[in-house]
């Protein structure tokens, strides 16, 4: 048995500690708010992210941050991409050991363009961080908490940190594989969300499967080239944080960004869709930073393009599409030829 700290009680850190739980570790659970502190350990459910869900007996959770990490041996990071720094301040202040972190936060830093693990290693103390690890992969947490058949990747520089975080979460229902290239699973599972907004404005549009099944196909050709620009394995990206989670985010109405893209094509402006919403939506900062990096890699990204236009520049949707149908002609493969 590990003693675990899941840092962030949304609907995605509430149904890891639940497998964290399940698997047998004294898992922590660690809330901003003490009235969810409060439902989460006495109730055993979280109505406002898992609303219906029964959570384990044994899953507790904690409003104060000292409580919910003493004696804990690793640590997952389940807050939102704009809070990583601040917890991460917070934790250098309580940590008394080196600890083993995973995040599972999908999101690139605007203006910085750090990836997660990279905030990370600037903000957290040598003395309080044995190593960092990412878990991803194509993973709903409303299919997980009612455990249904999941599988994601867990990637590190040093593979035993993986297996460590494989070791934790596998079970028969939640398999995970191992990576080492974390440059490759941290950018497949941040870009697949800015993709997943474009394929809601398609549906929020009125078009077909043949216009999403297009949008996810370049889509996935525009992330690739960017993680390879940035150092990934091409490899990664046919794997389960690159296609795997672009299917599953853009396909599916459990998506927060496909629903927030789904409002945007229907006409509203982001800020409605945004107060709508009630969570954050991680491919709006996202395409902000991935717009940021097209730009000083030198990498063509003209779905990524279209959708920051539409965000940040007051371009309506329709004309976006109507300007990416009539790019010019090219050989479908010309852009992979430096990938090999």
């Amino acid at each position: 048995m590990t003693k675990v700290a899941v840092l962030g009680s949304g609907s995605w850190g509430t149904a890891l500690a639940a497998v964290l739980a399940s698997n047998g570790h004294d898992c922590t659970l660690w809330s901003r708010r003490a009235e969810q502190a409060s439902e989460i350990t006495e109730s055993h459910t979280n109505e406002q992210y898992l609303p219906g869900a029964v959570l384990p007996e044994l899953l507790k959770a904690e409003h104060d941050l000292a409580k919910a990490v003493s004696g804990a041996s690793v640590i997952v990071m389940a807050v939102p991409t704009k809070g990583i720094r601040e917890v991460c301040r917070a934790l250098n202040g309580v940590l008394d050991r080196p600890v083993l972190f995973a995040h599972v936060s999908k999101g690139i830093e605007p203006d910085t363009h750090k990836r997660i693990s990279e905030v990370m290693e600037e903000e957290l103390d040598q003395a309080v961080c044995e190593g960092i690890a990412v878990l991803s992969g194509p993973s709903h947490a409303e299919e997980v908490i009612r455990n249904q058949p999941t599988t994601v990747t867990a990637a590190a520089k040093d593979m035993e940190h993986a297996r460590r975080v494989q070791d934790l979460f596998m079970n028969q229902d939640f398999r995970v594989y191992t990576n080492d290239d974390v440059v490759g699973v941290e950018i497949g599972g941040a870009l697949k969300n800015v993709i997943a907004l474009a394929a809601g404005v398609t549906d929020g549009l009125g078009f077909g499967d043949n216009a999403k099944a297009a949008l996810i196909t370049r889509g996935l050709a525009e992330i690739t080239r960017l993680g390879v620009a940035m150092g990934a394995n091409p490899l990664t990206f046919s794997g389960l944080s690159g296609l795997g989670d672009l299917i599953v985010t853009c396909t599916s109405v459990h998506s927060r960004n496909w629903r927030a893209g789904n409002m945007l094509g229907q006409g509203k402006t982001l800020e409605e869709v945004l107060d709508s919403m009630g969570m954050v939506v991680e491919g709006v900062r996202t395409t902000k930073a991935a717009h940021q990096l097209s730009v000083e890699c030198g990498v063509p990204m003209p779905i990524t393009e279209a959708l920051y236009a539409v965000l940040f520049e007051g371009e309506k949707p329709r004309d976006m599409v109507d300007l990416l149908m009539g790019r010019m002609k090219k050989h479908e493969t010309e852009d992979l030829a430096g990938w090999s």
